[in-house]
């Protein structure tokens, strides 16, 4: 028995838990941008004559508002705001914006404009005709973005005009009550990422009916270019393009293998009449650079020599990359606390950038290296940072210089071994030929 209420107690709290983590944000501080919409004449000259032109001009007036959710009759959590109230429907806005506080999310509502096209929504009530709004809301940090539209029922038919020129006004306190009845979010509006790699552009969506008219697609545009990758209309059941495979309400698009032109802006579109909704993935190629240096970890050098010192910056994306030549001197070098920080070579030289056939770049950085005694020891390092590190890329070596004489005495040295080696070895060579030959010649 106790260990059964425990069990009980146990379930309750998981319970409760879970129902807060989903539920946990009940309301958004938002701006709503509303619209004042102005028409006028402009005369205009023409060939026949003046004439008149009509024009319209929209003034952008940002409005204080709330996003609050809950049941009709609800207190406003802001009674200054407008609030818009959406209660309970089949798509749970809430569910999208899970795990965040509502200072990590921006937010901001709209009219949304069908364009004087009336099409009946599919819900049971006795108000056939809508109002409808739009609702933008992005994390800070930009981990998602989600657009949700928002119904709020109304008895009154439309003017058979553009919507926009028979908005009614909404008062600075009022309290609109609405459901959201369409819903898409991506978990990576931003994506960077190197080459040769498969990736996943996240889409899902909902829609508050089952079997609705949809059309789902991908378009992909860069610098002026845009085509379609991937269109499914759910009433044909025509599939155009791949890339996606639907499940519930998962349209994310896969790149089977990042290149070059797969950088862009990526949209993900749903339309469910007379609602569109699209949400932008901009994906940008960084490729880190390969760095190499043309001499090894040391250096040896004669006092007085001269040697070109090259630090190569080699296939990365995209163009802009900085690379600094640093000198520390012997007693600095290994030293971590109260080391004097390495100095900037001033005598450091740039190549033009490269063109790779990959459309990458590389580029050289290098300096002219005058030996001297009083350098002996030092650590020349070569920087590299560029937008896809983290952190530079250092590759360092350690200068040696010696005496003239020393380091003639060691080449001297070494070529007297070199040659004896080979001597010894053509000597073994011919004392195992003759071995073998006398071997032969014995009789059996």
């Amino acid at each position: 028995m106790i260990m059964g209420r425990i069990l009980k107690i146990l379930i309750y709290l998981c319970l409760c838990a879970c129902v807060r983590g989903v539920h946990q944000v009940s309301w958004v501080p938002c701006t709503f941008t509303d619209e004042n919409v102005v028409i006028g004449l402009e005369r205009v000259g023409m060939n026949t004559g003046v004439q008149n032109t009509e024009t319209v001009q929209t003034e952008l007036i940002h409005r204080e508002a709330m996003l609050q959710f809950g049941q009709k009759g609800d207190t406003p959590v802001n009674p200054h705001a407008i609030t818009f109230l959406v209660t309970g429907s089949k798509v749970d806005l809430r569910r999208y914006i899970e795990g965040v506080e509502p200072d990590q999310l921006e937010c901001e509502l709209r009219r949304y404009s069908t364009k004087g096209i009336h099409v009946r929504w599919p819900v049971q009530g006795p108000t056939e005709y809508n109002r409808w709004f739009s609702c933008s809301l992005k994390h800070t940090k930009g981990l998602f973005t989600v657009t949700g539209f928002l119904r709020q029922p109304s008895d009154q038919p439309p003017s058979g005009k553009q919507d926009y020129l028979s908005w009614s006004a909404i008062a600075d306190k009022e309290i609109l009550s609405s459901t959201a009845v369409m819903v898409i979010k991506t978990e990576t509006p931003t994506l960077e990422v190197g080459l040769l790699s498969k990736q996943k552009l996240h889409c899902q969506f909902a829609v508050d009916h089952k079997a609705p008219d949809m059309t789902l697609e991908w378009h992909w545009q860069h610098r002026g270019e845009k085509k379609r990758l991937f269109s499914h209309n759910s009433r044909t059941g025509q599939v155009h393009g791949s890339g996606v495979k639907l499940t519930g309400g998962d349209a994310s698009y896969t790149i089977p293998l990042t290149k070059m032109s797969s950088e862009g802006t990526y949209i993900c579109s749903v339309a469910v009449d007379p609602l569109f909704g699209s949400l932008d993935v901009n994906l940008h190629i960084e490729e880190a650079p390969r760095v190499s240096l043309n001499v090894g970890s040391t250096l040896l050098l004669e006092d007085g020599g001269e040697q070109k010192i090259v630090c190569d910056a080699e296939s990365y994306y995209p163009l802009d990359v900085d690379i600094v030549w640093y000198e520390q001197d012997p007693a600095a070098v290994g030293q971590r606390v109260g080391a004097p920080l390495p100095k900037a070579l001033k005598n450091m030289l740039l190549s033009s950038h490269r063109h790779n056939q990959d459309r990458t770049y590389s580029v050289s950085a290098f300096f002219y290296l005058e030996a001297s005694l009083r350098d002996s020891g030092k650590q020349f390092t070569c920087s590299v940072s560029h937008k896809s590190l983290r952190v530079p890329i250092k590759k360092s070596f350690i200068l040696t210089v010696e005496e003239p004489s020393s380091l003639m005495f060691n080449l001297t040295v070494g070529l007297i071994v070199i040659i004896l080696l080979v001597i010894l070895y053509a000597m073994l060579s011919m004392l195992h030929t003759t071995r073998k030959k006398s071997v032969q010649k014995k009789p059996y």
